[in-house]
Order: structure tokens, then C-alpha cells, then sequence
């Protein structure tokens, strides 16, 4: 056995899992196409005809171009629907139900318990330390970790939801090494564009139980298009393919993606997460001197993490302006925080101006 192999860690009973082989998966020429049982004529709503048809499961030209915005090879990434059809992936194919476990940082994105609960898989948290610098990981405790739970996944977010941290590349390697033949590091990018570092994806040469999480929800403003990426070795992607729904594409996503990706639309996309950047200075310094703000956590993604004396008054004084925030406040750790989402320049304004006249209602010194 190589124990270098990702395919090692896949369950048992998934080794020879041929998956569904979808009437599209198919590889075929032809002129009339009557092997999907599809309707014969467009939908009324349909006026140009491209939706009768079932989708490729993976589209070449959109693997293709993703795989050049990430720096991989095409055979190296796997799309599908937002990082959480990527994240719901990777629990069913590695993890035993009531056998397994995965290693999570909270607090962090809650979608990795959710997978982890649905398919029967066990949590082992290492809680991030909460330091001035911000909040960091503990990587010494997450490989013990993993190691004594036998851990078959290790979910890292970077930059962190909601602790907005970018982790060393050095450190998710040495990680990797450790943890080589034992579990799959799963590197959660997210939000990687609004940050100053490089992608985990460089460590994949080296390290074969390395995966990477994609999307292009955040800095490419389709979220509601669910388009995201896994991106690991191949054999592994081959694998997970095997698994996924057999059309998790929709043909007008994927057109969507395409044209959002193109150069143009491409080089405005670059230029508005510069311009997020500096928003996300400017309402760091402008928080940190309000009344009634404890702390504003360093962030190198589009949000900033901010706790309040009173959180409650903070949320409610946004609500009641019309201004919706994500209360932090259930999450471990974060019992006075809120999430504050980068917004235009105006949005931004906006949020200084209703918590400054929030903070002198309730007579809070500066």
C-alpha cells in the first residue's frame, strides 16, 4: 500500500464505487439524441431552447477555466454546487457513518458539523486561540487531535469564517506531512481573493492529502449561481466525481460562470476587491474608535468579527436602520461578537453613522 495515496483513505466499501453512469456521461456522437428520456420540444419558458437537455456533469470549458483561475489541471478540480456540495463530498466518501471523525477549528464555518451530523460522522474540536493578533490556530493540538480520534478529515478555514485569519502555508504543510496516510487536510478558500497569501493549492505537488475549497460566490458575486471547486489529486477527484449527483451543474450557471470569468468581466472583478480591501481598512479603523467597540479582529476577507459591549443594542440599533448583521453570539467564543459584511462605500458609511448615534443615545463614553 502507498501510503502517500489519497485513494487509501476513501471508505472501504467506496474503492470500487462506479457511481452512476448518467445517459449525458455517456460519450457519444450523434444528431438526434433520444437516450435521456428528455422532452421533445423546449420549455414555454424556455424561448432559446437550452434548458431541455440535461447538462454535462462537468463541463469541459468550465473545468478549464477554473482550473486556470486556481492553478491547477483541469483533472485536478471537481466542480459542483458552492464549497458546501464539496464539503458534503468529502464526509460521504471518507467517513464511515458512526466510524469516522473530522477535526474542526471553531469557531468556523458551521457547515462542516452540519455534513459531519447528517451523515453520522463524529466532531473533535480544537478550539482557535483568541489571541491580540487575532485568532489562531493551534496546529500541534489539531494533529494530536487527529491522531487520537482517527480522524479521516481536517477542515481549516483560510481565511477564517468568522475569525477572518489567513494560516500559514508552512504550517498546513508540515500539518499535511504529519497526518500523510492517516487524514485528508481540507483547506477552505473562501475567501482566499481578499487576501495577501497564497493558495494551499501550491502545496499539492508535495502533498497528496491536501484538498482545497473554492467558489465563486464571494469576490465573483454568484452566489446564487453555486458555483464552487474542490481541488485535490487526481485519483481523489476522480473519486468524488463517482459520487456527486449525476447533473449538479445547471446549463445557465455554468453559461453564467463563464461570462463572469471572461477577461473583461474578470478585470472588474479584480478592481472591486481592491476596492473592498480598502473599505475593509477604512471600516476597521473607523470601528475601532467608536464608543461601546471592545475589539475588531484583523480580517483578510470581507468581513470584519467585532465585539460590542453590548451586542444586542449594536444589533438591534443596525436592524432597527435597516441594516442586517450576522450575530456571532451562539458561536464558541464569540458570545458579545457580530459579522460585519463589507458593503459599498455607502453601506459602510452607513454602518458608522447608526452605531456612533446608537453608542450617544445610550450615553457610551468614547
Amino acid at each position: 500500500m502507498n501510503d502517500d495515496n489519497p485513494l487509501n483513505l476513501l471508505r472501504e466499501d467506496l474503492r470500487d464505487f462506479a457511481g452512476y453512469s448518467s445517459a449525458r456521461s455517456e460519450k457519444r456522437s450523434g444528431r438526434v439524441w433520444l437516450n435521456a428520456n428528455e422532452a421533445a420540444w423546449p420549455s414555454v419558458a424556455d424561448g432559446e431552447g437550452s434548458v431541455r437537455r440535461y447538462p454535462d456533469p462537468q463541463p469541459q470549458r468550465l473545468r478549464e477555466t477554473l482550473a486556470g483561475l486556481y492553478g491547477c489541471e483541469p483533472q485536478q478540480l471537481l466542480a459542483g454546487r458552492g464549497s458546501d456540495e464539496a464539503i458534503d463530498l468529502l464526509v460521504r466518501a471518507l467517513c464511515r457513518p458512526g466510524g469516522d471523525a473530522i477535526v474542526l477549528t471553531p469557531p468556523t464555518f458551521g457547515m462542516y458539523a452540519v455534513n459531519a451530523r447528517l451523515h453520522g460522522t463524529r466532531t473533535v474540536e480544537v478550539a482557535l486561540r483568541d489571541t491580540p493578533a487575532g485568532f489562531a490556530c493551534d496546529f500541534a493540538a489539531v494533529a494530536e487531535a487527529a491522531e487520537r480520534d482517527n480522524a479521516k478529515l481536517v477542515f481549516l478555514c483560510s481565511p477564517g469564517n468568522p475569525s477572518g485569519t489567513l494560516l500559514p502555508l508552512a504550517e498546513i504543510d508540515a500539518l499535511a506531512l504529519r497526518l500523510r496516510g492517516r487524514a485528508l487536510v481540507v483547506v477552505d478558500e473562501a475567501y482566499l481573493e481578499f487576501a495577501d497569501g497564497a493558495s494551499a493549492v501550491s502545496l499539492l505537488a508535495a502533498r497528496r492529502n491536501i484538498a482545497v475549497l473554492r467558489t465563486l460566490s464571494k469576490a465573483h458575486a454568484l452566489a446564487a449561481a453555486r458555483i464552487g471547486s474542490v481541488i485535490a489529486d487526481a485519483e481523489l477527484i476522480a473519486a468524488l466525481q463517482r459520487c456527486q449527483a449525476p447533473y449538479p451543474l445547471p446549463t445557465p450557471c455554468v453559461n453564467l460562470a463563464l461570462r463572469a470569468l471572461a477577461e473583461v468581466p474578470r478585470n472588474t472583478t479584480k478592481a472591486r476587491v481592491v476596492t473592498a480591501i480598502g473599505e475593509r481598512e477604512r471600516l476597521f479603523a473607523a470601528l475601532q474608535a467608536l464608543p461601546g467597540v471592545l475589539q475588531v479582529y484583523p480580517s483578510q476577507a470581507n468581513f470584519l468579527l467585532v465585539r460590542f459591549d453590548d451586542a444586542q443594542a449594536a444589533f438591534d440599533g443596525l436592524l432597527d436602520a435597516g441594516v442586517v448583521v450576522r450575530d456571532m453570539r451562539a458561536a464558541p467564543q464569540l458570545g458579545n461578537a457580530l459579522r460585519i459584511s463589507l458593503g459599498t462605500p455607502e453601506q459602510n458609511a452607513a454602518v458608522i453613522e447608526v452605531l456612533t448615534r446608537n453608542a450617544q443615545m445610550r450615553g457610551v463614553a468614547a
